[in-house]
Formats: structure tokens, C-alpha cells, sequence
């Protein structure tokens, strides 16, 4: 009897001890594991935008009691969270503060944007002052829709982000590779006049000196005008 391990190779195994013995490797022994202990005990930071956080306190209450899953320890600091609830409108003024928390938050850490508003802009999408969207600025690994969604909805998807730490390994772990794009600290926005996105800064400088150069052309032309019709 042959026993194929992870695809690599055949190990045999006797006959007499082919119901004792099991051939696996230690990522098979290890993610499990990890993962159990992980995905019962996300630990949510207090955080609420909007009227999305008023379902997000319902959740934690008694009579859906989140505890089922341990989430229920919602903590008062981002260094002791791994996990960010974004429930609420986004604005420019608070996208700064929100890019901060999540900077602060320790690895493994997990963003999932509660709402429509924090989805994709919801009813304030066209708003001067909305962000249409969280994940412009943070990956979010689960969203959950509605305006507001329901506790039941809230616990859908944290069971969703349950179900994507089972199939998490540590050998592909993001936050274990300095090198990965999902990791590290995540550039703050600056907010002035209007909201400036740094990672954008390049495009912005690119796109102010064309506006400079077609304005300085067009006085050009207007002064040769004036010029040739004085």
C-alpha cells in the first residue's frame, strides 16, 4: 500500500499498520490549527461612521449574541484589533483618521466594509465630501451589503471571513512576506482644499503642469492677437 504525500512522492506503508498510520506534511498538521484558533478569535476594533454602526452595537447585543463566533471582544485600541468593521459613510475628513487606525492595527489584520455607504459611496456616492468607497484606499476582504445591513447580515459576513482564514496557509501567508503588496504601512491621505490621495501624487503634478502649460499657451495666443490687432 502507497500512500501519496501532498503529490511529491509514494511513501509505502505495511499492510499491518496501514489503518495506524498517516502520511502528511506539516502544513497539513499546522493550518488547521492556526486557522481554528484564528478565525474564533477575531477580535473587531470599536469603530462606527454612520447609522451602520447602530446594527453593528444590535449584533453584539444579546439577542444575536456574536460570542457564537468569538467576535465578540470588540477592543478600544487598533494595536490589540485584527479586525476593522468600516460601518458607515466614508468622508474626506475621515479617511485620513481611518488609513491611521488601520496602519496601527497589528498582522493578520482584516478590513470588511459594512454597508453601502462604505462599499461603494451608497446614496452620497455623487457627494462633494464622500468617499465612494473604502477600498480605494484599504483592501477589504469582505463587503456586506445593504443601507444599513441587518445584524444577520453583519454575522454573514463574518462568517464569510471566517471561511476565507480556514483557507489561509501559513507558506502563502501575506503577512509574513516583507515583499507583498497587501502588507506594511499604507500611505495616509492629505487632506487640504480637497482630498489628495499620495499614491497619486505623480499623476497629479503631471496632470497640474499640463493645465499650466495650455493656460500659458493660451495667453500667449490672446497677447499675439492683441498684439496684431492694437
Amino acid at each position: 500500500m502507497t500512500v501519496s504525500d501532498a503529490g511529491a512522492r509514494d511513501v509505502a506503508v505495511p499492510d499491518e499498520v496501514a489503518n495506524n498510520v498517516v502520511i502528511t506534511s506539516i502544513a497539513k498538521l499546522l493550518d488547521p490549527a492556526y486557522n481554528w484558533a484564528r478565525r474564533n478569535s477575531v477580535w473587531p476594533m470599536v469603530f462606527g461612521l454612520a447609522c451602520c454602526a447602530i446594527e453593528m452595537i444590535c449584533t453584539a447585543a444579546s439577542r444575536y449574541d456574536l460570542a457564537r463566533f468569538g467576535m465578540e471582544v470588540f477592543r478600544a485600541t487598533p494595536r490589540q484589533s485584527d479586525l476593522m468593521i468600516v460601518s458607515g459613510t466614508v468622508t474626506k475628513k475621515m479617511i485620513p483618521t481611518i488609513v491611521r487606525l488601520y496602519n496601527q492595527m497589528p498582522e493578520p489584520r482584516y478590513v470588511m466594509a459594512m454597508g453601502a455607504c462604505a462599499s461603494g459611496g451608497g446614496p452620497f456616492k455623487d457627494g462633494y465630501n464622500v468617499v465612494d468607497g473604502i477600498d480605494k484606499f484599504l483592501p477589504v476582504d469582505v463587503y456586506v451589503p445593504g443601507c444599513p445591513p441587518t445584524p444577520q447580515a453583519l454575522i454573514n459576513g463574518l462568517i464569510a471571513l471566517q471561511e476565507k482564514i480556514d483557507q489561509q496557509s501559513l507558506a502563502t501567508a501575506p503577512w509574513y512576506k516583507k515583499d507583498d503588496p497587501t502588507t506594511g504601512l499604507y500611505e495616509i491621505p492629505v487632506l487640504g482644499p480637497d482630498l489628495i490621495d499620495v499614491r497619486q501624487l505623480d499623476r497629479i503634478r503631471a496632470e497640474a503642469a499640463k493645465y499650466e502649460a495650455q493656460k500659458a499657451e493660451e495667453t500667449a495666443v490672446a497677447e499675439e492677437a492683441e498684439a496684431v490687432a492694437g
